[in-house]
Formats: C-alpha cells, structure tokens, sequence
C-alpha cells in the first residue's frame, strides 16, 4: 500500500445554490481515522463526495496521496451476479490482488455466500457486501457513509476489526455516522461546529 495522506484546508461545500458548511479543516496521515458527526442535512455525506473527488471544494483546498473507496447508500455491485463474481469486477477494475476477493468476503463473513446472488442477500449482507467491495479494492483511503446501518452487533464487530486492520496496515478511514461504532480512536469533527452565517446560507 502506498503512503496515504488526506488534507482539507479551509473547505466549504455548496450544494444546490446553499452553503452547507465552511472552515473545515482536516489532516490525516497513514494509520489515522477521523469520524463526521452532526444531524441530517449538515453536510457528512456530501464532504466525503469531496473527499473522493466527486464534489469539488467551494472554497479552501482538498489535497489526497493514495486512492480512494467509497461506500455510500449505493450498493454499486450487480444485482444478478453471484456475490464474488460481482466483487471480482470492481476488483478487476481496481487492479487489486488475485486473492483480494477471497479475503474480503472472509472479513465480513460472506464466504458461505460466495455462489448467492446479489439480489437474494439481506439487508446486512447487501452492508457488509459493500464493505467487502472497500476491503477488495485495495485503496489506501475508506471513506465510509453511516456503514453501521443495517449491521447487528456481531456485523460491527467485524467493521471494527476490518477498519483496525486497515490502520495497521497504514490506511486512512473517514467515517461519517450518527452512532457509535468500534472505530478506535478517531478524531471526531462536528460539522455542526462549522455550519454557515445565517447570511450565507445562500450564496
């Protein structure tokens, strides 16, 4: 893996004509996590978008060493497909390791679910099979959208193990939740700490 840095200076976000929130300032190294807080609306979802590179900044500067793995509300694996036939694709695509697949469905306990396909899985399993996509694809930096939703208590153990893991190997993970999860120790930023002067709600 190589050396995985994320910096954010300064940043505000505006989205649909309204800024959402400003002065955020970030800066993780290999090995660190931070976890997004606030209520709906704040802003979480749509500063990890920024941190991939899908949303550009408003204002201030976004820099990022290492590729990125996003998980969002979007499964992104094909539904018709047998599980590790559609995680194999994206591993493909991402250029990760011939056994990258096989590991990944082993650390969100899906291995027994290798010949199922995708439509047939349950809420969690769709969870942690998106995870499973993360874990596969190799990439340095998680960013990782309310990734406890739909996950019992044993399927978050198993995200804090993967994401321990992946710290220890000298990844970075951004993590945007509205519940505790195993996630270390994190730094913790509130975007409710950063939310616009009411005259600027629309620039």
């Amino acid at each position: 893996m190589s050396r995985a840095a994320l910096a954010l200076s300064d940043v505000a976000c505006l989205r649909g004509g309204r800024i959402l929130f400003r002065g955020v300032n970030l800066t993780l190294d290999a090995g660190a996590s931070a976890l997004l807080t606030g209520p709906n609306g704040v802003g979480k979802s749509s500063l990890l978008r920024l941190c991939a590179g899908l949303l550009p900044a408003f204002s201030g500067t976004m820099e990022r060493h290492g590729a990125v793995a996003l998980a969002d509300e979007r499964l992104a694996l094909d539904s018709e497909l047998p599980l590790a036939r559609a995680l194999h694709f994206w591993a493909r695509l991402d250029g990760s390791a011939a056994n990258a697949v096989a590991a990944a469905l082993d650390a969100m306990a899906l291995t027994r679910l290798s010949d199922v396909p995708v439509r047939m899985l349950s809420t969690g399993q769709r969870k942690r099979a998106m995870l499973a996509r993360v874990i596969a694809s190799g990439a340095p930096i998680w960013l990782l959208d309310e990734p406890g939703n739909g996950l019992d208590s044993a399927s978050l153990d198993l995200l804090g193990s993967a994401v321990s893991a992946h710290l220890a190997g000298g990844g970075i993970v951004v993590t945007a939740s509205h519940q505790p999860l195993p996630l270390g120790a994190p730094v913790v930023l509130s975007l409710a700490d950063h939310l616009p002067d009411p005259a600027e709600w629309d620039a």
